[in-house]
């Protein structure tokens, strides 16, 4: 018998925008990616070519063939950059990278094998683009705006709100030698987090919780909580957003996601009440995964 009758009990957190290997993930292997695009290498000589295991597609013809040749070798899901990026060293962070054309042939080249489209975006633009062709989720969404959130709304699109690593990865930037373009571009996306965050919120987009951990140490994760409670959402909301919303974005909602019989046994628990303070989830003594105990400080 385990005695957590002191304790909060929760359905295990899910991160749905982190990379990790392990027995339970849903990979995306390459993203695809415009050629100069936010997942192409730069800085190499045009002699030099890359191996068919990058990400680059241009056009639709291309990028049909791209999925299938990640489907081919095991992507659940498909990841592709609808816009630019910080941590590449082209223009604006902010800049679409694919016309609707080659959006809409991408998610409908994806559907026809079974899966879903996850588009890191941070332009608006881009995410207008990407949520009319269909994709099931925004990474990142920085510079939402009122159209993109009614666009959301209506087509049931999530948004994956990651925060911490960019302000984690901001602090630390120029002492490791990033170029003064990336470090710009990072300030741009700590800016503009918390008005995406209110404005989706105020919408009613669907959130899942998302951290892009693998960029920042994996552990902290759960320090994110504290950014989606003070710029607004409930803590219940946030908490769902790790659970249940998030077990729905992965088309999971039958299997993790809520403490129900006859789902996998995934549960946490931490001492105190996460609805009068979210940061005890950063505070976790109870891992049980699949029904095994992982974790039980007593």
């Amino acid at each position: 018998m385990i005695d957590l009758s002191t304790a909060t009990v929760l359905p295990g957190l899910i991160d749905c925008h982190t990379d990790i290997p392990g027995p339970r993930i849903q990979a995306a292997t390459m993203s695809i990616s415009a050629t100069g695009g936010h997942a192409d290498i730069n800085g190499y000589s045009p002699f030099v070519e890359l191996h068919e295991l990058s990400g680059i597609a241009d056009g639709v013809d291309e990028i049909r063939k791209k999925v299938r040749f990640e489907v081919k070798y095991g992507a659940d899901v498909i990841k592709v950059t609808a816009t630019a990026g910080a941590m590449s060293e082209e223009d604006s962070v902010d800049r679409a990278l694919y016309t609707q054309e080659e959006l809409d042939a991408l998610v409908d080249e994806a559907s026809m094998w079974g899966r879903r489209v996850a588009a890191h975006a941070h332009g608006a633009e881009g995410i207008k683009r990407a949520v009319r062709a269909g994709v099931a989720s925004i990474e990142h969404g920085t510079f939402l705006d009122e159209e993109a959130a009614r666009l959301m709304v209506e087509h049931g699109t999530y948004l994956v709100k990651d925060s911490f690593e960019d302000r984690w990865f901001l602090e630390r930037a120029p002492g490791w030698g990033y170029p003064p373009i990336i470090i710009e571009k990072l300030g741009l996306i700590v800016e503009g987090h918390e008005a995406a965050l209110k404005l989706a919120s105020r919408h009613g987009v669907k959130i899942a919780f998302g951290t892009d951990a693998g960029v920042i140490p994996h552990g902290d994760n759960a320090k994110q909580f504290r950014d989606l409670v003070a710029w607004g959402m409930e803590p219940m909301d946030a908490i769902l957003s790790a659970t249940q919303h998030a077990a729905d974005l992965l088309g999971w909602e039958d299997r993790i996601g809520t403490i129900t019989v006859g789902k996998l046994a995934d549960i946490i628990a931490v001492e105190g009440n996460p609805l009068a303070d979210i940061t005890e989830l950063e505070r976790v003594h109870f891992v049980m995964k699949g029904g095994t105990v992982y974790r039980f400080d007593r």
